[in-house]
């Protein structure tokens, strides 16, 4: 295949590469270590976006640094996802300035805010573009600043965190992020003690736990038709619209929090979207990263979870690269992988500041779409 490389208007070394549906940047530096990330398309249009930031994370010159991952899986179109792209970091870094430190509580208002900008953009939107109003999706987002990974989720894509065993050549998998998907009990519980009146709030549709009978997921941005009644009508598609009227939010986009404490032996984190998981395991993905050479990690990764999906196939993975986006869609999601290696060093001493890194992944993926 002919491999084509871009370099986009952004600062540090940005260049990503493209091979057919997969995009890759094999190796990058952030503030705090290493990074690889790829992309690989297999809906028409691409639904997943990804995002890596480096170094002043708020909009005042006074600080802090650190390192902002994001990973966007988007569901029922491309808007959502590319909106969040464009949007939450630089309303991450507005709340940081604004509350002049970083915490949960600043990427919370982020996602919310970014939330209220997207509804109001279905808003306006409503008569001549409907179909916005059920597209959404995932996000999950991590930041890493002053020794102290922050995680924040909605959704189903997921961040694992590799570390090692003291006196074991074993790096353990450990899952930072949760989860909110109806398969899971503890979701489905979750949405039952919300909605008591409610006995249809999650249904098995096609041997499928979904909320509604509609969507898997039970927290996302967007999904503006399972939020507000107001966009649960005509003209809406009818297989949106819900029989019964709604007086409050069944998905919210409230994310999940978590502040972890890094320490000596953490090794690297992986963020993904569920295009990965469905095929690798936690430790699976860790054990990868573990034995295999750093530059080039996500891509391995990727290639590693379609190999598993042709095999699922009982077909060629040289096989399963001939199928064109959209129809390739039968065979596997889209699939994100950003693998960040953390410098216990740099974590904990004195980072240099003066190559701030952006990225955002996919490349001419979205953009030709």
């Amino acid at each position: 295949m002919v491999k084509s490389c871009w370099k986009p208007s952004i600062e540090g070394d940005s260049r990503g590469c493209l091979d057919g549906l997969l995009w890759y940047k094999d190796m990058g530096q952030h503030v705090y270590g290493d990074f690889s990330m790829a992309v690989v398309q297999a809906n028409s249009l691409l639904e997943d976006q990804s995002q890596l930031e480096s170094g002043l994370l708020s909009s005042s010159s006074s600080g802090p640094y650190g390192t902002f991952i994001g990973v966007y899986d988007g569901h029922g179109g491309p808007e959502a996802s590319s909106f969040i792209n464009n949007n939450l970091f630089c309303n991450f870094k507005s709340f940081v300035s604004e509350n002049q430190e970083m915490s949960t509580n600043v990427l919370r208002k982020a996602f919310l805010a970014t939330e209220d900008k997207f509804l109001s953009l279905v808003r306006k939107q409503w008569l001549v573009k409907p179909q916005m109003a059920s597209v959404g999706s995932c996000c999950l987002t991590g930041v890493i600043c002053n020794g102290l990974l922050y995680i924040a989720n909605a959704g189903d894509s997921r961040v694992v965190l590799g570390r090692s065993v003291r006196g074991a050549k074993e790096v353990i998998a450990m899952q930072l992020s949760t989860e909110h998907n109806a398969s899971f009990d503890a979701v489905r519980d979750e949405l039952r003690s919300l909605h008591p009146n409610d006995p249809q709030i999650v249904m098995m549709k096609q041997k499928v736990w979904r909320v509604k009978g509609l969507i898997q997921i039970s927290r996302s941005i967007g999904d503006a038709y399972l939020k507000k009644a107001e966009f649960n009508k005509e003209p809406l598609l009818p297989k949106f619209r819900l029989h019964e009227p709604f007086r409050k939010p069944i998905l919210s986009a409230e994310p999940s929090l978590l502040v972890h404490k890094l320490h000596p032996d953490d090794q690297f984190l992986i963020f993904a979207s569920d295009g990965l998981w469905e095929h690798l395991s936690n430790q699976q993905a860790v054990r990868i990263v573990q034995t295999s050479p750093r530059n080039g990690i996500a891509r391995r990764l990727v290639k590693t979870a379609l190999k598993e999906a042709a095999q699922k196939r009982e077909m060629r993975y040289s096989d399963l690269n001939k199928i064109d986006r959209g129809v390739r869609r039968h065979f596997h999601d889209d699939i994100t992988v950003i693998v960040v290696f953390l410098d216990p060093h740099l974590i904990n001493g004195s980072s240099c500041y003066n190559s701030p890194m952006s990225i955002k992944g996919g490349g001419r993926l979205a953009s030709r779409c």
